[in-house]
């Protein structure tokens, strides 16, 4: 899937001087990075997050469009409650904004959304944060989303496999009494869809895969014929259950796996398995993080931090190249979902080094497992469609 979109910027040079940047070697113009996983919690949870402060963070971390999971409240589930959120993107999004719908009505699996209704409202069709768990259910799904010409993005999750788990089923939790979270329940409903997705024919991508496991199921569905996307996370790619702490910042669903789970991982990138790195951001409350590992609210934030990350620890020490990193954070994701890259772009000093602290992140959730990691580059000036919407000295 990696084939480059041409993307000539129009710089404005009023834009580099009112954000204080003399443009110089130093600079590298990026091209909008394309996020199609992130929780921006509103409408209904606005003391997470909201389409004002995620797209504000979005355009610190270089994006320029994002797509917005439909776990809300109400939930994106029938062309009115789309409407709502709709409303408020339109009033306060920074970036481009592009909301999911769900496949089943409240997220709950026992009934399919209006698709066709909400088929020209939405990016793609998902429950994420569920699994669907109805074969026949989905397969209904993937018949309408292919007669309709959307894709249906899964995140994958076989409940009955849980047992209460909350990280992931591998030392850490065996050392430390914790209970787990095995690596099947991702990949048996892999497994699953991608057989549902052949026969059905639908587009099908699947959300933040985390395992060996999927990584091998997906690679052979690709080679079978079988019209199959996927991502993963920073977070995937660079923390293992080995790092694990007792701290909330480090639960997440899925869970961190173990280091031979991130090494597939980082071959799924390599071979191109793995089409994409989204973040999962998922921004709670201070208090919703604060629990321990047990008790915390599953999920971490990460869009502000993701190119930093992946340019500092995969890009200059050679495991992927600056072409392989912009396939998987601007093209792939927008030529698979269809969204346009326009006029926006990013201006980053590579070569500038700083510390991440999740107090100073833009985005209300400030818990992430990379909080102290030190990494390269500085983002200036993230511009959409010709206009400023981040500056590094602010002032906008």
């Amino acid at each position: 899937m990696d084939q480059k979109i041409s993307f000539r910027p129009e710089i404005d040079i009023r834009l580099l001087q009112e954000a204080g940047i003399g443009l110089s070697s130093q600079h590298t113009i990026m091209p909008g990075f394309c996020d199609v996983h992130v929780h921006f919690r509103e409408p209904g949870f606005g003391y997470k997050e909201t389409i004002a402060t995620g797209s504000l963070a979005a355009a610190h971390g270089g994006y320029t469009a994002v797509c917005t999971m439909p776990n809300l409240d109400p939930v994106s589930d029938s062309p009115g409650h789309l409407r709502l959120q709709q409303e408020i993107i339109d009033r306060d999004a920074c970036i481009r904004v592009y909301p999911y719908a769900a496949i089943t009505i409240g997220q709950a699996g026992a009934m399919l959304t209006d698709m066709e209704g909400m088929a020209d409202s939405c990016i793609a069709f998902s429950d994420d944060g569920h699994g669907v768990q109805s074969e026949a259910m989905m397969r209904e799904a993937m018949l309408k989303a292919k007669a309709l010409g959307k894709i249906i993005t899964a995140h994958c999750e076989d409940n009955s496999l849980l047992r209460g788990g909350y990280i992931h089923d591998g030392g850490y939790a065996a050392e430390h009494g914790h209970r787990g979270i095995c690596s099947e329940s991702e990949w048996r409903q892999i497994e699953r869809d991608l057989k549902l997705a052949g026969e059905t024919g639908c587009a099908y991508h699947v959300c933040h895969i985390s395992t060996k496991e999927s990584v091998s199921i997906i690679r052979d569905a690709k080679k079978s014929g079988v019209d199959v996307t996927c991502e993963t996370a920073p977070h995937y790619l660079l923390l293992d259950d080995s790092m694990l702490r007792e701290d909330g910042r480090w639960k997440m669903n899925p869970p961190l796996r173990d280091a031979s789970d991130r090494e597939a991982l980082i071959e799924g990138l390599t071979d191109g398995t793995i089409d994409c790195i989204a973040t999962d951001h998922a921004p709670h409350s201070t208090e919703e993080k604060s629990r321990g590992l047990e008790k915390s609210a599953f999920g971490i934030v990460g869009i502000e931090t993701a190119f930093p990350l992946i340019y500092t620890y995969l890009v200059v020490p050679g495991v992927i190249t600056m072409e392989k990193l912009e396939q998987l954070l601007v093209y792939n994701p927008r030529r698979r979902f269809g969204i346009p890259l326009g006029n926006d772009y990013s201006v980053w000093d590579l070569t500038e080094e700083w510390n991440i602290s999740g107090s100073e992140l833009l985005s209300k959730g400030k818990a992430t497992p990379f909080d102290g990691w030190h990494v390269m580059g500085r983002n200036y000036l993230t511009v959409v469609d010709g206009k400023a919407v981040y500056s590094f000295a602010g002032d906008l």
